[in-house]
């Protein structure tokens, strides 16, 4: 192993993903909605399908994009922090931009540069681990990437709700990322780098296959789920305005994410005792009886106790989830395993707008009361079906 000039800090590598986190969640959970809403009126969810599955598709291409020539940069000595202040310095430009557009099209515009700035910085930043942390320490510096996205999806939408001035949104959250991309790249440039492992062919077999398709299908639902929430609140929980339900929708991320915590403590012995399909299916069917519980009630009440069942179910998948996973992707194949496993995550963003709109629409259900509660039918179905398929997988491999 290197020496190093400074020990790998868990806290200040992680730092960027708070910032990062705290993008996603502002624009993923309201921003993005709530900005649609504004420009494209009662067209607004499938402006919002539009606009979320071309975004995706940006982020897919650029990751795909990037990650190779990173990989090849950082067999020279590259610590890939160009990669980090690059990505981080259009998608603050781009962030200002989302919040002033005065019209659809250029907030698609500044959505897609943005999409494609976080690309940019994103696949290069999830080896950071690996790049600078021995693996006797990728347990505890994995734990603080977990809680510092907790962290970062809840500022995120704390912020999207509170701050009612677009422009001064905007300028808070490219300064959180600027300065968080600011630190952790600081720190990096002061952390001998680790040998570049020994490149290990990936091989795509059925388990991998079966784990990449239950995992897209689980997130198809949860995106669903995320992307529909602030429409659910507007029009079902009939939110009196704008920035009333943007304030509603960030009180419920705030909720989901919390117990989404409790959840993950929960499962955590389970994990390592039982089959971990088990736990995963325990998770997921929580997750189902919550938007059961979104689409029959009309309250806010029903819908933060259906967010609060969400939030459990969704902790305990999140941890078997990961649990199966590091028993199945070579550990030899680092950066082309998490270029595949990031599409496992890209690709149902770019599904479940994609997917709603199309029922949406033959439902004639793009506006009023009805739609929501269809795309979280959606979601329910997307969910049981992904924890279905789940259990093609060997039980030897999943520790039964």
């Amino acid at each position: 192993m290197s020496a190093r000039t400074t020990e790998a800090s868990p806290l200040r590598l992680a730092a960027f993903w708070l910032g990062i986190q705290a993008v996603w969640g502002a624009l993923l959970g309201i921003s993005l909605q709530a900005r649609t809403i504004e420009l494209a009126g009662p067209a607004a969810m499938v402006a919002y399908g539009h606009l979320a599955t071309y975004g995706a598709i940006v982020a897919a291409v650029v990751q795909i994009a990037v990650g190779p020539l990173s990989d090849r940069l950082r067999r020279r000595g590259s610590r890939r922090i160009e990669f980090y202040l690059v990505g981080a310095t259009i998608a603050a430009a781009a962030l200002v931009e989302f919040y002033r557009a005065p019209a659809l099209a250029s907030l698609t515009a500044a959505f897609l540069v943005l999409q494609a700035g976080m690309n940019v910085a994103i696949g290069p930043y999830q080896a950071i681990i690996p790049d600078v942390v021995g693996r006797e320490r990728y347990g505890v510096a994995s734990s603080w990437m977990a809680a510092l996205q907790s962290a970062g999806n809840a500022l995120g939408a704390l912020a999207a709700s509170f701050i009612n001035d677009a422009r001064a949104l905007g300028g808070a959250l490219a300064g959180l990322l600027l300065g968080t991309a600011a630190i952790t790249s600081a720190h990096v440039r002061q952390c001998a780098l680790e040998p570049v492992p020994e490149v290990q062919p990936l091989r795509i077999d059925r388990p991998f296959v079966d784990l990449f398709v239950s995992r897209a299908l689980v997130y198809v639902g949860f995106y669903t789920l995320l992307g529909y929430l602030l429409f659910y609140v507007s029009a079902v929980l009939h939110a009196p305005s704008l920035p009333r339900a943007r304030f509603e929708s960030g009180v419920l991320i705030l909720a989901f994410t919390v117990v989404g915590v409790i959840g993950a403590a929960a499962a955590a012995r389970p994990s390592d005792r039982i089959d971990k399909r088990l736990v995963a299916a325990a998770g997921g069917i929580v997750v189902a009886v919550a938007l059961a519980v979104f689409i029959g009630g009309s309250s806010l009440p029903l819908a933060a106790a259906a967010t609060a069942i969400a939030g459990l179910g969704w902790g305990v998948f999140l941890v078997a989830d990961w649990a199966i996973a590091c028993r199945i992707l070579p550990a030899g194949a680092l950066a082309t395993t998490m270029g595949i496993w990031n599409l496992a995550l890209i690709v149902p963003q770019i599904v479940a707008p994609a997917l709603t709109t199309f029922v949406l629409q033959r439902c004639a259900a793009t506006a009023g009361p009805l739609g929501p509660k269809v795309a979280f039918g959606l979601a329910l179905a997307e969910t049981l079906a992904g924890i279905a398929w789940l259990q093609r997988l060997p039980g030897k491999l999943t520790g039964e």
